[in-house]
């Protein structure tokens, strides 16, 4: 059997060295993102995507190992282990390869099966087997015995049939040929439980439903458990083999064939032929029916995991409106709206509380309040939470931004996904001792607009929920994908070492909760690290974490101007060669293109660091710590839709991509309720993976085709010729539940709406506060 390594290098395609160097550089604990940046030699510039599914494979693969080295252990302690079934158990592949073979060792209460051999009846069934010319009922007579329990010649060939029974069901190639047929020829079919139409109604879709268990897609299998699940839904595996119940089918035919049973007319066929069909019916389809619904269960999980971890990057690597001071408002009807202000750095300056909408009706009054913050603390960004009163909280800001024109506000709509999770946690009462809980959300909303990387790695990812049934996963699964997914965005975009929270430098490769803590500690203390070396002096940070942690530090502005950029330190020496080479000085040098375009990085090759390092010492210092995310954009909401009741069918409008899910993607365009575009409605030709056309986060322009405003459903098409209105598929309610709306994209509005102001003159405030309504 190939080793672990070589088998992880062909399934990749790659070069049974780099894997084993991989693998060398992870268990001396090296993170992926470190040794796709900084060990490339080593590897042969394996990428980050590369890396993460050699560690995925390798814990499997060394999972199995383990697994077999117990399944090894037990059948040689049960004295049973000879030559070929060793062979057998070290050339199986996968776990469940494994577990078929180790099924008929492993150790089990007394089965109808084991009773019958401890009676003596093992002989009667191998002659019955082997020699189906013997009349069952005269074979069985000699094996009558009171004495262990056989009364007659019916128990004697009860007993046998179990016999067989289990020697069926235990061998573990027939019962994997017989997995794969009812896999590629079973269906699974669902049908309401009686009394739960009404209750159950999102699942009305299912309510008779069959479709082949190899073409389900992930969404529906998990739409379909979750209906099981809240009992509206009852399942059924059905081999579908197309026979009808009284003759032979497919599964049992493989059976009889594996044992060379056969109808010849003697006098045992018919015995065996029901000997199979009982063993099929009553226990073979049951047990394969549990492994194909986890086979269900474990692709349509993987796949929901890759399709929430994808929509997370996406979203992490949003871009950034950078730091300039933001007004952030939380909105809200009764309880009013939230207010708070933070400087360029996420400093929180000024916090309050306005009541501009129902019941209060304070419009002037609000208009008043923040004209005063904006002015005060030079504001350039309203930031506007997406929830309840957000449309009536955002003509409130193009009022304040049309109001003040020579400020030059920018106002933009923003996600609460995760807010009050943050709001309410540990952390946010430490990093915003004595401030309302109530307001922690406000100062959210505007530090997500400034940067959401930063400040959404505050959040558990799975409260982000840009995921597809992400509630139903297995959390230690998903918690692991996010964590690694947030991990390489961290440490793809960089930390600046001065500014960042403790959960910011907790993501950075290297460096954990407790190091992330103390090295706030410290720079609170010893105030700001002037250099990557500074970092040396934090208690407990070794030479293995400053190794994997620097270069994806960044200390704008320090001693070293390479200490802003993502060269490692280790390289340095290389950039000292380069300015000797050059007779520059590094100030000079960094970001003079021409000057470093003309260097030719074979030049600079030593036995240390090679040409994938030394090409992109190169091109860092053309562009010092490069923020990779893509420019700030935001999308225009149309004036005068709002709500539901203003969309009408044949609309054309621009929104914000907020979700991406297997059967199409979520687009806000402005009305509190995400509109669905069907993976069918996606584009001209056939699209098998939303993400192909769109990703959270993308400003598109949709053709509204249908309102549906009793369930509350808009459906779109990014296929602006669509006629509106026309019968399109549908993904069914229950999966379109699974993925509402949890962020959206930021997104600005550059005209004013008209306001439902409280009052007709403005009132004496607003001229003291210097606001001009035009």
């Amino acid at each position: 059997m190939a080793s672990i390594e070589v088998r992880i290098a062909e399934e990749l395609g790659v070069k049974e060295q780099q894997v084993q160097a991989t693998v060398e550089l992870l268990d001396g604990g090296a993170t992926v993102p470190f040794i796709a940046r900084y060990r490339k030699e080593v590897t042969g510039s394996l990428d980050d995507t590369q890396l993460r599914t050699l560690e995925e494979r390798l814990r499997y693969l060394r999972e199995l190992e383990e697994r077999r080295k117990v399944i090894l252990d037990s059948i040689r302690e049960q004295g049973k282990l000879d030559a070929t079934l060793e062979a057998t158990i070290m050339a199986a592949d996968s776990k469940g390869r494994l577990e078929d073979i180790y099924l008929p060792y492993k150790p089990k209460r007394r089965t109808k099966a084991e009773i019958a051999k401890e009676a003596g009846l093992e002989p009667l069934a191998d002659l019955l087997l082997n020699e189906p010319k013997n009349v069952p009922a005269v074979s069985a007579e000699p094996f009558v015995s009171a004495d262990k329990n056989v009364a007659d010649v019916a128990a004697a060939l009860e007993g046998a049939r179990a016999i067989l029974v289990e020697r069926f069901a235990e061998n573990a190639d027939l019962i994997g040929s017989l997995r794969e047929e009812l896999w590629t020829n079973g269906r699974l079919k669902s049908a309401v439980l009686e009394g739960k139409k009404e209750a159950g109604a999102k699942f009305s879709d299912y309510f008779d439903f069959s479709e082949s268990l190899n073409k389900m897609p992930s969404h529906r299998v998990l739409a379909l458990l979750r209906g099981e699940r809240e009992e509206v839904l009852g399942l059924k595996i059905e081999p579908d083999d197309g026979t009808a119940q009284s003759t032979v089918s497919a599964y049992e035919l493989r059976i009889m064939r594996a044992y060379a049973i056969s109808d010849q007319g003697r006098p045992g066929d018919k015995w065996l032929a029901e000997t199979v069909r009982w063993a099929w019916r009553t226990r073979i389809l049951g047990s394969l029916s549990i492994d194909v619904r986890l086979r269900l269960w474990t692709a349509a999980e993987e796949e929901a995991v890759r399709v929430f971890a994808a929509n997370l990057r996406d979203l992490l690597l949003a871009a950034p409106a950078g730091a300039r001071a933001t007004l952030g408002l939380d909105p809200g009807f009764r309880t009013g709206v939230k207010v708070a202000v933070v400087d360029a750095t996420g400093k929180v300056v000024d916090t309050t509380a306005i009541f501009p909408h129902e019941p209060q009706r304070r419009w002037d009054e609000a208009l008043a309040i923040l004209a005063n913050l904006v002015r005060k603390h030079r504001v350039e960004l309203i930031a506007i939470g997406n929830g309840t009163a957000s449309r009536e909280t955002e003509k409130l800001a193009n009022e304040l931004v049309k109001g003040l024109p020579e400020l030059k506000l920018h106002k933009v709509v923003v996600s609460e996904a995760g807010a009050s999770v943050y709001s309410a946690s540990a952390f946010a009462a430490e990093e915003l001792p004595g401030l309302d809980v109530t307001l922690r959300g406000a100062v959210s909303i505007a530090r997500r607009l400034q940067d959401p990387l930063a400040e959404l790695v505050k959040i558990d990812p799975k409260s982000i929920g840009v995921g597809q049934y992400q509630h139903d996963l297995s959390e230690f699964k998903l918690s692991r994908s996010l964590g690694a997914v947030v991990e390489d965005c961290v440490n793809r975009v960089g930390v600046d070492l001065n500014t960042a929270s403790a959960p910011l430098l907790a993501r950075v490769s290297g460096i954990g909760q407790g190091l992330a803590q103390g090295i706030v500690s410290h720079r609170d203390t010893h105030g700001p690290f002037k250099s990557r070396k500074a970092l040396k002096d934090v208690p407990r940070l070794g030479p293995k974490a400053f190794e994997q942690c620097a270069g994806f530090l960044r200390i704008p502005g320090g001693d070293d101007p390479l200490d802003t950029s993502a060269v490692h330190p280790e390289s340095y020496p290389v950039v000292r060669r380069i300015l000797e080479a050059t007779k520059s000085d590094i100030k000079v040098l960094i970001g003079n293109t021409s000057a470093l375009r003309a260097l030719s990085p074979k030049s600079f090759v030593d036995e240390k660091f090679g040409l994938p390092t030394v090409t992109d010492i190169l091109r860092e210092l053309e562009k010092p710590g490069r923020d990779p995310r893509p420019a700030f954009e935001t999308a225009e909401f149309k004036e005068g839709v709002e709500t539901l009741d203003d969309l009408k069918p044949g609309m054309v409008l621009e929104g914000a991509v907020t979700n991406v899910a297997a059967f199409g993607a979520f687009v806000d365009i402005g009305v509190h309720q995400d509109g669905l575009v069907h993976v069918s409605a996606m584009a001209k030709t056939f699209v098998k993976d939303p993400r192909e056309v769109v990703k959270p986060g993308d400003i598109v322009r949709v053709k509204v085709l249908e309102v549906d405003k009793p369930r509350k459903r808009i459906s779109l098409s990014l296929r602006l010729d669509d006629e509106a209105g026309a019968q399109r598929t549908r993904a069914p309610a229950a999966d379109r539940d699974s993925g509402k709306r949890s962020f959206a994209a930021p997104r600005t509005g550059k005209e004013a709406s008209k306001t439902a102001s409280s009052g007709g003159a403005m009132a004496e405030a607003l001229r003291r506060a210097g606001f001009s309504r035009n």
